[in-house]
Protein backbone atom coordinates (compact mmCIF):
# COMPACT_ATOMS: atom_id res chain seq x y z
CA UNK A 1 0.00 0.00 0.00
CA UNK A 2 1.16 3.33 -0.80
CA UNK A 3 -0.17 7.07 0.04
CA UNK A 4 -3.17 7.81 0.52
CA UNK A 5 -4.32 3.70 0.73
CA UNK A 6 -2.78 3.53 4.02
CA UNK A 7 -6.00 3.99 6.47
CA UNK A 8 -3.90 3.39 9.84
CA UNK A 9 -4.05 6.30 12.38
CA UNK A 10 -0.82 5.83 13.23
CA UNK A 11 2.50 4.70 12.05
CA UNK A 12 6.01 4.01 12.48
CA UNK A 13 7.70 5.87 10.02
CA UNK A 14 11.52 5.27 8.73
CA UNK A 15 12.85 7.44 6.32
CA UNK A 16 14.39 7.47 2.92
CA UNK A 17 18.03 7.28 4.37
CA UNK A 18 16.72 4.46 6.15
CA UNK A 19 17.03 6.43 9.99
CA UNK A 20 13.70 6.21 12.41
CA UNK A 21 11.68 8.83 12.30
CA UNK A 22 9.14 7.19 15.11
CA UNK A 23 5.97 6.74 15.31
CA UNK A 24 3.40 10.03 14.34
CA UNK A 25 -0.55 9.86 12.81
CA UNK A 26 -0.04 8.59 8.76
CA UNK A 27 -1.53 12.21 7.86
CA UNK A 28 1.83 13.71 9.18
CA UNK A 29 3.93 11.01 7.51
CA UNK A 30 1.71 11.63 4.24
CA UNK A 31 2.61 15.32 4.83
CA UNK A 32 6.39 14.82 5.13
CA UNK A 33 6.60 12.42 2.18
CA UNK A 34 5.13 15.11 -0.24
CA UNK A 35 7.92 17.84 1.25
CA UNK A 36 10.64 15.69 0.34
CA UNK A 37 8.69 14.15 -3.10
CA UNK A 38 9.13 11.01 -2.34
CA UNK A 39 6.16 8.22 -1.24
CA UNK A 40 4.80 6.74 1.86
CA UNK A 41 5.20 2.75 1.85
CA UNK A 42 3.84 0.45 3.74
CA UNK A 43 6.71 -2.45 4.18
CA UNK A 44 5.21 -4.27 7.41
CA UNK A 45 1.76 -4.11 7.38
CA UNK A 46 1.61 -6.37 10.41
CA UNK A 47 3.20 -4.75 12.78
CA UNK A 48 1.60 -2.61 15.43
CA UNK A 49 1.59 0.40 14.47
CA UNK A 50 2.48 -0.80 10.76
CA UNK A 51 5.82 0.51 9.19
CA UNK A 52 6.35 2.58 6.38
CA UNK A 53 8.98 4.07 4.97
CA UNK A 54 9.77 7.28 2.56
CA UNK A 55 11.04 6.46 -0.88
CA UNK A 56 10.59 6.77 -4.75
CA UNK A 57 8.27 3.78 -5.02
CA UNK A 58 8.01 3.50 -8.88
CA UNK A 59 12.50 3.76 -9.13
CA UNK A 60 12.00 0.96 -5.89
CA UNK A 61 9.48 -1.05 -8.41
CA UNK A 62 12.02 -0.91 -11.25
CA UNK A 63 15.18 -1.80 -9.04
CA UNK A 64 12.87 -4.60 -7.59
CA UNK A 65 11.78 -5.91 -11.01
CA UNK A 66 15.02 -5.35 -12.42
CA UNK A 67 17.14 -7.80 -9.47
CA UNK A 68 14.27 -10.63 -10.33
CA UNK A 69 15.25 -10.55 -13.63
CA UNK A 70 18.76 -11.24 -12.98
CA UNK A 71 17.81 -14.06 -10.59
CA UNK A 72 15.82 -15.95 -13.27
CA UNK A 73 18.66 -15.08 -16.03
CA UNK A 74 21.08 -16.66 -13.22
CA UNK A 75 19.10 -19.58 -12.79
CA UNK A 76 20.38 -22.90 -14.63
CA UNK A 77 17.48 -25.20 -15.18
CA UNK A 78 18.96 -28.98 -15.29
CA UNK A 79 17.11 -30.82 -18.41
CA UNK A 80 17.35 -34.84 -18.44
CA UNK A 81 18.42 -36.07 -21.81
CA UNK A 82 18.10 -39.47 -22.34
CA UNK A 83 20.63 -41.91 -24.12
CA UNK A 84 18.63 -45.71 -25.45
CA UNK A 85 21.02 -48.82 -25.64
CA UNK A 86 20.27 -52.44 -26.54
CA UNK A 87 21.20 -56.02 -25.09
CA UNK A 88 22.89 -56.67 -28.64
CA UNK A 89 24.29 -53.00 -29.21
CA UNK A 90 27.76 -52.77 -30.59
CA UNK A 91 30.87 -51.55 -29.72
CA UNK A 92 31.04 -48.35 -32.25
CA UNK A 93 27.78 -47.76 -30.75
CA UNK A 94 28.16 -47.67 -27.29
CA UNK A 95 31.30 -45.38 -28.27
CA UNK A 96 29.13 -43.32 -29.72
CA UNK A 97 26.32 -42.67 -27.28
CA UNK A 98 28.72 -42.29 -24.43
CA UNK A 99 30.11 -39.30 -26.32
CA UNK A 100 26.53 -38.03 -26.67
CA UNK A 101 26.44 -38.51 -23.08
CA UNK A 102 29.48 -37.19 -22.46
CA UNK A 103 28.35 -33.80 -23.93
CA UNK A 104 24.71 -34.13 -22.47
CA UNK A 105 26.82 -33.85 -18.74
CA UNK A 106 28.84 -31.72 -19.93
CA UNK A 107 26.34 -29.13 -20.90
CA UNK A 108 25.25 -29.80 -16.75
CA UNK A 109 22.42 -31.80 -17.81
CA UNK A 110 21.46 -35.08 -15.91
CA UNK A 111 21.26 -38.50 -18.33
CA UNK A 112 18.74 -40.94 -18.46
CA UNK A 113 20.23 -44.53 -20.08
CA UNK A 114 17.60 -47.03 -20.91
CA UNK A 115 17.45 -50.75 -22.59
CA UNK A 116 14.68 -51.84 -23.70
CA UNK A 117 14.22 -55.85 -24.05
CA UNK A 118 12.70 -57.36 -26.60
CA UNK A 119 11.19 -60.70 -27.45
CA UNK A 120 13.17 -63.22 -25.78
CA UNK A 121 15.88 -61.02 -24.40
CA UNK A 122 14.50 -60.25 -21.20
CA UNK A 123 15.84 -63.89 -20.03
CA UNK A 124 18.99 -62.30 -20.63
CA UNK A 125 18.81 -59.22 -18.26
CA UNK A 126 22.42 -60.06 -16.75
CA UNK A 127 23.34 -58.70 -20.71
CA UNK A 128 22.03 -55.78 -20.81
CA UNK A 129 23.18 -55.05 -17.35
CA UNK A 130 26.69 -55.62 -18.71
CA UNK A 131 25.90 -53.07 -21.31
CA UNK A 132 25.15 -50.55 -18.39
CA UNK A 133 28.36 -51.76 -16.39
CA UNK A 134 30.61 -51.01 -19.46
CA UNK A 135 28.76 -47.53 -20.39
CA UNK A 136 29.30 -46.56 -16.61
CA UNK A 137 33.37 -46.95 -17.08
CA UNK A 138 33.40 -44.91 -20.47
CA UNK A 139 31.63 -41.82 -18.70
CA UNK A 140 33.02 -42.57 -14.84
CA UNK A 141 35.02 -39.63 -14.91
CA UNK A 142 32.05 -37.25 -15.99
CA UNK A 143 29.52 -38.36 -13.45
CA UNK A 144 28.09 -39.66 -10.47
CA UNK A 145 25.49 -42.79 -10.47
CA UNK A 146 22.25 -41.27 -9.41
CA UNK A 147 20.39 -43.97 -9.99
CA UNK A 148 21.87 -47.40 -10.27
CA UNK A 149 20.43 -49.58 -13.12
CA UNK A 150 17.35 -51.13 -12.24
CA UNK A 151 14.60 -53.19 -14.16
CA UNK A 152 11.01 -51.57 -14.97
CA UNK A 153 8.75 -53.73 -16.93
CA UNK A 154 10.73 -54.81 -20.05
CA UNK A 155 13.29 -51.75 -19.70
CA UNK A 156 16.48 -51.26 -17.43
CA UNK A 157 17.55 -48.06 -16.58
CA UNK A 158 19.89 -45.91 -14.84
CA UNK A 159 20.32 -41.96 -13.74
CA UNK A 160 23.55 -39.74 -14.29
CA UNK A 161 24.57 -36.65 -12.97
CA UNK A 162 26.68 -34.30 -13.81
CA UNK A 163 29.98 -34.22 -11.08
CA UNK A 164 29.84 -31.15 -9.17
CA UNK A 165 33.36 -29.85 -7.85
CA UNK A 166 32.62 -30.84 -4.31
CA UNK A 167 32.07 -34.71 -5.75
CA UNK A 168 34.52 -34.43 -7.65
CA UNK A 169 37.37 -33.20 -4.49
CA UNK A 170 36.04 -36.00 -2.32
CA UNK A 171 36.33 -38.81 -5.12
CA UNK A 172 39.93 -37.62 -5.84
CA UNK A 173 42.00 -40.33 -4.51
CA UNK A 174 45.13 -39.00 -2.11
CA UNK A 175 48.39 -38.43 -3.48
CA UNK A 176 50.55 -40.88 -2.43
CA UNK A 177 53.62 -39.13 0.22
CA UNK A 178 57.23 -38.71 -1.30
CA UNK A 179 59.52 -41.26 -0.47
CA UNK A 180 62.24 -40.91 2.05
CA UNK A 181 65.32 -40.06 0.72
CA UNK A 182 68.32 -42.00 2.24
Amino acid sequence: MINEEIRDREVRLIGADGAQLGVMPTAKALELAEQQELDLVKIVPGAVPPVCKLLDYDKHRFEQSKREKEMRKNQKTVELKEVQLSATIEENDVAVKARNAAKFLGDGNKVKVSIRFRGRQIAHSDIGLKVMQDFIERVQDLCVVEKRPMMEGRNMFMVLAPKTDKASKGQQSPKPAPAPKA
